[in-house]
């Protein structure tokens, strides 16, 4: 059963996917009025692990059916590494030590990577100047 009748449209899909799932996580948890923060520490934690856990399956899914098969490739090699060093730090974190601000605005700033379509928009423009010139 084939659900998108080409590449091109099962890859705007996934980008839909992921600006929503950017959008909702930006006007829940990244808003002026800062009703996230009376969440307990873990909960807060568990959901933007959760976030980014949904941003790389929507990414595996609809970048692991398309022929191109280096985009799902790159695809797990960066949320791999993000996720793990995420994870490291956020372990270390809750049973260790309590790391520095500036080790978890870089945390921060590693999720923030995995979740936002950049990644997912840049792999597609690459694939298309790529396409392109094979064309030619």
């Amino acid at each position: 059963m084939k659900i998108y009748k080409s590449d091109k449209v099962r890859f705007i899909a996934g980008l839909i996917l992921i600006v929503i799932v950017y959008s909702w996580n930006g006007l829940f948890f990244i808003t002026e009025n800062q009703e996230w923060m009376k969440l307990p520490k873990l909960t807060f934690h568990l959901i933007r692990f959760g976030i980014t856990i949904v941003v790389y399956f929507i990414g595996t899914y609809h970048l692991g059916k398309i022929k191109e098969s280096w985009m799902s490739t790159i695809w797990h090699l960066v949320h791999v590494s993000g996720l793990i060093i995420i994870t490291s730090l956020g372990l270390i974190d809750w049973f260790i030590i309590e790391i520095p601000r500036a080790l978890k605005s870089f945390a921060h700033n590693v999720q923030e990577i995995l979740i936002s379509p950049v990644l997912y928009v840049a792999m597609g423009l690459l694939n298309r100047s790529l396409n392109k010139e094979n064309k030619v």
